[in-house]
């Protein structure tokens, strides 16, 4: 892969319009960033669950809030990689131009990483899978290809991003958000269709086609048989956007779980000190002792983390690069950075799994989410397979008419039912499941 390829502004769905010499103050990849800004699917992340239940008197994370420290990370990251890459092409007599839109076409693709995320985070994407693996969806395996059956199975916040940001909803224009061909590529973490995959996967059945168009246009390279399903390589700026989401992760993470007081003080401080060598900690231990609120200590140290890990990433990303572009890289960045910053990460993945992601707190939300998302699978679903009923009408009145629950075949009719339910947020979901169990009216 040449990089001179793989950044294309050419917008997917409105390539009869593209323009590669227009002269504008903002350039086609900051307008896709501010695109996402402005839009309903973006605003609507502020109320999704991240990892803790939306915040009562103490304000954790979010999706929204999560998205946007992501995209500032990745941008900071794919600006750091640009600035080594121009020195090494420049010292080559190649051009350099392209190098820098990379920040902004991270950034956007960061913002929009988490677009297709049900309610209530990940138990909701296990909710609508085990729907269709192991509930009432189950019984209808034999009207679907092992493709469509495959996508509903293994149900992806990440391949249902892609079909947010490229599918034409009724009424929509062409192309989606009719992004550039770049950012889309970028937000594809697992370029491969369900067939070939046991959980992650980068686009439904119904945005292959999609995918395929993009990836060819920017020369990505192809790693399956032409007549088989469809895999390729990883564009290169998807790496930046998936260390920007693994450091993100694990360190706001941590961050929240201080100020829900599930980890002490010292636990956090301790774990954040294990990135930096002796005589960093002792610098850092006095920066600390010229303040004396935990959360302020706590945001310092978050910080020397991230910039320890966006640097040593970025620094990985270039020795790497040849691989990257061979195809032939194929794990996270942040598994291959220095020894003692990957042993800190390691150390606080460890700490989350034992006292975060198995909270109380946490365990009750994908308690709730599950059975509020499986219930709305069950009503939705039998909706749209039996428009004759009444209260099928009723229900089918309620869907937004962006969604096509009268779609020719059964595989569409689903995933208007999941582009519904994808789209909620956790309290419209919350809410509905109740006016449906009867346990809540309608104010007027």
């Amino acid at each position: 892969m040449n990089w001179e390829r793989l950044v294309n502004d050419k917008r997917f769905g409105l390539e009869d319009y593209h323009d590669p010499k227009k002269n504008a103050t903002r350039t086609d990849f900051r307008r896709d960033y501010d695109r996402l800004v402005f839009s309903s699917p973006f605003r609507r992340l502020q109320n999704k669950t991240q990892v803790f239940p939306l915040p009562g008197s103490i304000f954790v994370h979010n999706r929204l809030t999560h998205s946007m420290e992501v995209a500032c990370v990745g941008k900071s990251m794919a600006d750091s990689v640009a600035q080594s890459l121009r020195r090494k092409y420049a010292a080559k007599g190649e051009p350099t131009e392209h190098f820098d839109h990379l920040g902004d076409i991270v950034a956007a693709a960061c913002l929009a990483h988490d677009l297709g995320n049900p309610p209530f985070g990940h138990s909701g994407e296990r909710a609508i899978a085990t729907f269709f693996s192991e509930g009432a969806g189950k019984a209808l395996r034999g009207q679907l290809t092992d493709a469509e059956w495959a996508d509903l199975t293994r149900f992806e916040g990440n391949a249902n991003s892609f079909r947010v940001l490229t599918h034409q909803f009724k009424g929509r224009r062409k192309g989606g958000f009719a992004m550039t061909y770049s950012m889309l590529a970028s937000v594809v973490k697992y370029p491969f269709e369900s067939l070939l995959s046991n959980g992650k996967f980068g686009f439904f059945t119904s945005e292959k086609d999609d995918y395929v168009r993009v990836a060819e246009e920017l020369g990505i390279l192809r790693m399956s048989a032409d007549d088989g399903p469809v895999r390729y390589a990883r564009h290169p700026l998807v790496y930046i956007v998936e260390a920007a989401v693994d450091i993100c992760y694990e360190v706001m993470d941590i961050e929240d779980a201080h100020k829900l007081r599930i980890l002490t003080t010292d636990q956090v401080i301790d774990a954040f000190l294990g990135f930096f060598d002796n005589e960093r900690r002792a610098a850092m231990m006095r920066t600390m002792d010229t303040v004396s609120d935990p959360n302020e200590k706590i945001a310092y140290l978050r910080s020397c983390v991230v910039g320890a890990l966006v640097e040593q990433c970025a620094a990985t990303f270039i020795e790497n690069e040849d691989a990257i572009l061979s195809g032939t890289f194929d794990s996270p960045l942040i598994k291959h950075v220095r020894q003692l910053e990957r042993e800190g990460y390691e150390r606080c993945n460890e700490l989350s799994w034992a006292k975060i992601y198995r909270a109380s707190e946490v365990v009750d939300i994908e308690l709730a989410g599950n059975r509020i998302v499986t219930f709305l699978m069950e009503r939705l679903v039998d909706a749209v397979t039996h428009p004759e009923l009444n209260y099928s009408r009723l229900l089918l009145a309620k869907f937004p008419e962006q969604y096509d629950v009268n779609a020719p075949t059964l595989y569409g009719k689903l995933q208007a039912v999941l582009d519904h339910v994808s789209a909620m947020t956790d309290v419209y979901a919350l809410d509905l499941y109740r006016k449906l169990n009867g346990t809540s009216l309608p104010a007027v």
